[in-house]
């Protein structure tokens, strides 16, 4: 889990507060009003007790399948080192493409659209090149769901769901060519998707079912967390500037960050331990240490991560961190429950593949049962307006 990316590798991963599919946790705030001075012989201070604030979020469901032929099975049976190659390929790419999914949500919020469809850039012998958003979150080889206005899938078949795969992506241009899945058919075309209103990329079923991550965390459009009214409870909120309307350039500097750093200390009793961004963010950052200091401190983290050092603090770049955005989190607040650790379905034989119904395959399927809960929202920041540089200005 360490190696997913450098933010989980400092979540701590625990089952308590997992109560049958929910988290139910007690979350303390405030502080204890029981507290108070007096004279000699006069009255004690009135108990006040801690604040407590009980937060529920249910546990997400979070699959990976692998399918292998009874063909290649039996192909490869005369080598033992071939069938072994065969299923260690298929597992390890499983628990690779897992690992990235669970990384990408971290930064989400729930609702699991990873790109926007902006338009259609050409339709060539079944295959469709789509302009979108961003190109983060997608990979070749990924099954998507195509969605537009209210959910609605733009494939199905029968009244079911059908995904596209992702054949390419060009990460300069920001286009991915899909392909609708063998044998399905299309109830709407998408050869001019401009026409169709809003159209968003999810993985395949993953529609609103995916980790409350820090989207959900630093949104300012919902008004609940956890179940608990972010209006009438302030410290739910996390602590949100944007530097764009004091300096144009967006620039980030020390003394921005050192402020943010000191609103959460003095405000919260909230230690900054961990300060992540886009890549293009963190060269806003390196152009400014570049131009005023004559090195950089580098720090080496868990999971074999290099970070930039701010007065001690890892400052770590990531693919799925938001463009134009840095977020200061003290992750000694963050937690990951957890039924249990990703870990393969096994049936009443103890054995992992089983064969498919009805079909000469076998699959396999890892699971894991989780979500992520912060414990003092009030104690996160993040900063935005900060200009994405792509590549080092010339001085």
């Amino acid at each position: 889990n360490t190696s997913i990316n450098p933010l989980l590798a400092r979540i701590k991963q625990t089952t308590t507060d997992v109560w049958g599919k929910e988290i139910v946790k007690l979350a303390p705030y405030g502080i204890n009003g029981g507290i108070g001075a007096g004279t000699e012989t006069g009255n004690l201070p009135q108990a006040g007790g801690n604040n407590y604030s009980q937060f529920r979020l249910e546990l997400k469901n979070l699959y990976g399948k692998i399918e292998i032929s009874d063909k290649a099975i039996r192909a490869s049976q005369s080598s033992a080192g071939a069938f072994v190659n065969l299923l260690n390929a298929e597992m390890e790419g499983l628990v690779k493409a897992s690992a990235y999914n669970f990384g990408r949500m971290l930064y989400g919020d729930g609702n699991g659209r990873i790109a926007e469809v902006l338009g259609n850039d050409a339709t060539v012998n079944g295959t469709t090149k789509l302009k979108v958003s961003s190109v983060s979150g997608i990979v070749e080889g990924m099954i998507v769901d195509l969605l537009y206005d209210d959910f609605t899938p733009l494939f199905i078949q029968s009244g079911n769901q059908k995904g596209v795969k992702v054949l390419s992506v060009d990460r300069i241009n920001k286009t991915v060519t899909i392909a609708v899945l063998k044998n399905y058919t299309a109830d709407q075309t998408i050869a001019d998707v401009e026409s169709m209103g809003y159209v968003g990329i999810y993985v395949q079923g993953s529609c609103a079912k995916e980790l409350t991550g820090l989207g959900a965390i630093f949104s300012t459009t919902e008004t609940e967390l956890y179940g608990v009214d972010r209006t009438a409870n302030q410290w739910m909120n996390p602590y949100s500037i944007s530097i764009a309307s004091g300096d144009t350039m967006g620039n980030l500097s020390d003394i921005s960050m050192q402020a943010v750093v000191d609103h959460l200390a003095d405000n919260f009793d909230s230690s900054v331990d961990f300060i992540v961004g886009s890549s293009g963010v963190k060269r806003n950052y390196q152009h400014y240490l570049t131009s005023y200091r004559s090195n950089i401190d580098v720090m080496n983290l868990k999971g074999g991560y290099k970070a930039i050092s701010f007065n001690g603090i890892p400052f770590v770049s990531d693919r799925f961190a938001p463009q134009n955005t840095v977020y200061l989190l003290n992750t000694a607040e963050f937690n990951l429950h957890q039924l249990c650790d990703w870990k393969w379905l096994e049936g009443e034989d103890g054995r992992v593949l089983k064969q498919a119904a009805n079909a000469p395959t076998y699959t396999a399927t890892l699971v894991k049962y989780a979500d992520m809960i912060c414990n003092k929202p009030c104690g996160q920041a993040r900063i935005e307006g900060v200009a994405e540089i792509s590549s080092m200005p010339i001085v």
